[in-house]
């Protein structure tokens, strides 16, 4: 440990056990007629969070500073003169294998002339008993130098009695809390607390954003009323949410001791008020902000889309958007549309390959600039039959926005508005208008003219329309919005609309938070699942069912649903049973507590009750654990009555983190009518369905429109008939998950940027067979997908730059096959879920520049995690075994 380190420990020890006790000191001031002089040091190091062998970078700064007093007045106001000298800065350089050194291998810094003169004027502080009321210089000098100086007079910011109040200075207007003793004050700043000038922006799901963990002390040693020394410490650790391993860590340490107040100084000025000795002084006093002003750094190296342009038409085409390489040459396109010019970005549209043009507008919509939104909206036109692939994959790439703004909503309203549509156009356009709306207001902006229009449109030919199809569609959109004055509506159409329009309406109210589900929607969902009213389809009785179960369910509700199953068909019992029993073995469920409470009645946990037979299921296990994050997998299959045919599955994969959650993916494949396909009967009781199988899924907390494999006997026999045996597309893309930019203002005047972009290319699509011969059917649903995250902390002084970057790679790929047999009895089902080998690669960078030096060392690591397939449970084990045994004879 060096002396000076060795020195900031004795002082933090020293206030640690002095500053327990509760007092006043005398109020702070200097003395006409003497010239004070500090040593002033600063230190400031950024480092990774996990332990690496790559060391960070530290920087050093230390300086003479003088203080001298230039007026006052007797209410203990007081004008200070402030000025640096002598100005020397180091930095640590003991990185080993550098990739790339240039320069002066010392560990000096060299100022420039500009920046020393600079920083060598003096600031004049207004000090008003210890409160900085402002500060004036000549209106000269660059923002970063000012910073400094600024960092400098925050030190001298305190009160000499206990308590907290709201205090301005670099950091901006904060929350401070004073313990004050004998000879010394604890100063604690709040930096959660602190408001300052907007800058930077982050994604609207909290999984996907930053974890900031800021701490701030300041430690006052005075004698008299006179500073003796200030110590001052700060650290910021910074880290995605997803994985804390990769952040970075901001630790600035500030020290200023007296080392003189004997010398003769400047006389007082000897006039009434600090306007006539800023007169004085300074032919035209300009005051400087207590708050730093956040800045970006200009990177001088970035490619240009203009550039690029030049040799677009010389370029091969081989994009996979499933690979990795393809991830980060989105993350660079992204970069450089948000630097582009209008005429530049619709060039990019107009002349790219054909191959290429759903790339550019992935890339083009995740930069939300208002160049890139101003091209797309001259260059996508919605009349145009042929543009139809290209407009769907602009309104999902909308949708899936990680921070979408009014500027993209008006674009998606405005293409909607007034046109002929094709039908696949409008479905998606209006569930897409409920997903930024939705993702709006959780960015708190739901007074917008956008989002009041955009829901008005929706609702309003809601209520005009009678098309059960139509109906469903705008639903969808209020469920992506999540918007708690929809509820109503929704309850409206969950207990009146016809069975799909029903089932559509419950399983929106299914996405909305327990505080959301209040005793309205519970007795709602009581006459649902009781069909109090009227008959309603079991897959709506049974999602209002879910609802009470999961959301801080009452003990009247579960001893309820547990009496229904004896009366429950067969199937549905099973479900609900099953259901049960999985939320009894999740440590997390809501209804965990209350239903073991419940089983102790042996009048219901008994076996009349819990041991239904039946095919339909409910499963959910842990995928991942690690310290940051819980990956869940759930499986729901549900059988009709009479075949044992599969009537409804659902598989979803969950990721809970820190306090959130998201849904990653949900898949949901349904089928109806098949009964009277393969000469079986319905239900007692059940109304005549129509023949159908199709799809819906749900994407990061996005609804996509549905899809239908088949509609009708006619459409079932000319698919199985003319089937090419090629899947369905469900999602092909590049989405942007992760957009986060804050500016970080240090105690010291120095700030930090950090930024993390994290994205993935998507390909998931889904094939069914069913061979009505031999009374089988296979589906299958494939995901692939290269993930790119790219996580910088950057450090900026007049003098001196520093970052740390971290990256992160993988490619994967997850297959979830089904096979049905439904010719025996009973009826065989084999699953399988099968995650690929996942190869992966980490990099760590660390840079730094001056005037005499730039350091680059890279470090990385590889490593590949085995595939697997998941166990769902015994009997699809016991299953598959027959299933795939008889495949192979």
């Amino acid at each position: 440990m060096n002396s000076q380190a060795a020195s900031g420990h004795i002082w933090l020890i020293f206030f640690f056990f002095t500053s327990s006790a509760k007092g006043n000191l005398e109020t702070p001031s200097f003395q006409p007629g003497i010239l004070y002089q500090y040593r002033y040091s600063l230190e400031v190091q950024l480092d990774y969070v996990s332990r690496l062998s790559l060391q960070g970078s530290r920087m050093r700064a230390e300086a003479l500073v003088q203080v001298h007093l230039l007026w006052r007045n007797l209410a203990g106001e007081q004008l200070l003169q402030i000025q640096i000298q002598d100005l020397k800065v180091h930095h640590d350089s003991k990185h080993e294998k550098s990739q790339n050194v240039t320069g002066d291998p010392s560990t000096e810094v060299v100022l420039g002339k500009e920046d020393t003169a600079e920083l060598q004027l003096p600031v004049f502080l207004h000090w008003n008993n210890g409160k900085v009321e402002g500060i004036y210089g000549d209106g000269g000098g660059r923002p970063q130098t000012l910073n400094l100086k600024q960092g400098l007079i925050s030190l001298l910011q305190f009160q000499p009695h206990y308590g907290t109040a709201t205090e301005e200075d670099v950091s901006g207007s904060c929350q401070v809390t004073y313990v004050v003793s004998k000879d010394s004050v604890v100063k604690t700043k709040d930096l959660h607390s602190c408001t300052r000038p907007k800058f930077g922006f982050t994604s609207v799901n909290k999984i996907f954003g930053v974890l900031w963990q800021p701490t701030s002390k300041s430690f006052y040693s005075v004698r008299g009323s006179l500073i003796q020394s200030v110590l001052s410490e700060e650290s910021h650790e910074v880290s995605p949410t997803l994985k804390s391993s990769i952040g970075t860590k901001i630790v600035s340490r500030q020290q200023l001791e007296l080392v003189s107040s004997s010398m003769p100084g400047p006389a007082e000025t000897p006039v009434q008020s600090l306007q006539e000795a800023l007169a004085g002084i300074l032919e035209k006093h300009q005051p400087i902000s207590t708050i730093s002003p956040p800045f970006k750094r200009t990177c001088m190296q970035c490619p240009s889309l203009k550039t690029y342009l030049r040799t677009l038409g010389n370029r091969r085409v081989k994009m996979d958007v499933s690979k990795v390489s393809t991830t980060w040459q989105f993350h660079r396109f992204i970069q450089m549309l948000r630097d582009a010019k209008k005429r530049d970005v619709l060039q990019l549209l107009r002349k790219a390959p054909e191959k290429m043009v759903t790339f550019f507008i992935d890339a083009a919509v995740a930069a939300q600039s208002t160049a890139s939104l101003a091209a797309l909206s001259e260059f996508l036109d919605f009349s145009n039959k042929g543009q139809v692939p290209l407009l769907e994959q602009f309104l999902y790439a909308a949708a899936f926005s990680p921070r979408p703004s009014k500027e993209l909503l008006r674009l998606v309203l405005d293409k909607l508005n007034g046109k002929e549509l094709d039908p696949a156009i409008w479905e998606t356009g209006i569930i897409v208008i409920g997903t930024l709306a939705g993702k709006l207001c959780r960015m708190k902006l739901c007074g917008l003219q956008e989002v009041g229009l955009g829901m008005e449109t929706v609702l309003r030919r809601l209520r005009d329309t009678k098309e059960n199809s139509e109906i469903i569609i705008y639903l969808l959109s209020l469920q992506n919005a999540l918007l708690p004055e929809t509820i109503p509506t929704l309850l409206h159409y969950a207990e009146e609309g016809s069975s799909g329009v029903s089932g559509t309406a419950v399983s929106a109210l299914q996405r909305f938070s327990s505080q959301h589900i209040t005793g309205e929607v519970k007795k709602a969902m009581r006459r649902i699942f009781h069909q109090k009213n009227r008959n309603y389809e079991k897959t709506s009785r049974l999602a209002a069912a879910e609802i009470l179960l999961d959301n801080e369910p009452l003990p009247m509700d579960l001893t309820n649903i547990l009496l229904a199953t004896r009366e429950l068909e067969a199937e549905m019992s099973k479900f609900l049973l099953s259901k049960i029993q999985t939320s009894l073995h999740s440590h997390h469920h809501p209804a965990r507590k209350a239903m073991k409470e419940i089983l102790k009645d042996p009048q219901i946990n008994n076996y009349n009750y819990l041991s239904k037979t039946g095919s339909s299921s409910s499963f959910s296990g842990p995928l991942a654990v690690t310290d940051d994050m819980l990956s869940t997998f759930s499986l729901e299959l549900l059988f009709t009555e009479s075949g044992g045919l599969l009537r409804k599955s659902v598989s979803g994969f969950m990721l809970r983190s820190h306090g959130h959650q998201l849904q990653a993916a949900q898949v949901s494949v349904e089928a109806q009518g098949l009964e009277s396909v393969l000469g079986e009967s319905n239900t007692e009781g059940e109304e005549e369905q129509e023949l159908m199988a199709g799809m819906s899924a749900i994407f990061f907390e996005v609804q996509l429109r549905p899809i239908v494999f088949f509609q009708g006997y006619t459409d079932l026999m000319a698919k199985v008939l003319l089937s090419s045996g090629e899947p369905t597309n469900v999602v092909k893309g590049n989405v942007l998950l992760m957009d986060h930019e804050q500016a970080i203002p240090l105690q010291s005047g120095l700030q930090s940027v950090v930024k993390l972009q994290g994205a993935l290319g998507l390909d998931i699509s889904a094939n069914i067979d069913m061979n009505l011969w031999e009374q089988e059917s296979r589906t299958s649903i494939k995901t692939r997908g290269g993930l790119a995250i790219d996580f910088t902390a950057e450090i900026d002084a007049p003098f001196f730059q520093a970052s740390v970057k971290s990256q992160i790679e993988a490619e994967a790929s997850i297959n979830f096959d089904t096979a049905v047999r439904f010719s025996g009895n009973p009826v065989l089902m084999c699953l399988q879920l099968r995650e690929e080998q996942l190869p992966y690669r980490e990099i760590f960078t660390i840079s730094e520049s001056s005037l005499n030096q730039s350091i680059t060392v890279r470090k990385g690591r590889r490593g590949i995690i085995a595939g697997r397939e998941l166990s769902l449970h015994r009997a699809n084990s016991e299953m598959c075994k027959i299933l795939l045994t008889e495949t192979k004879e």
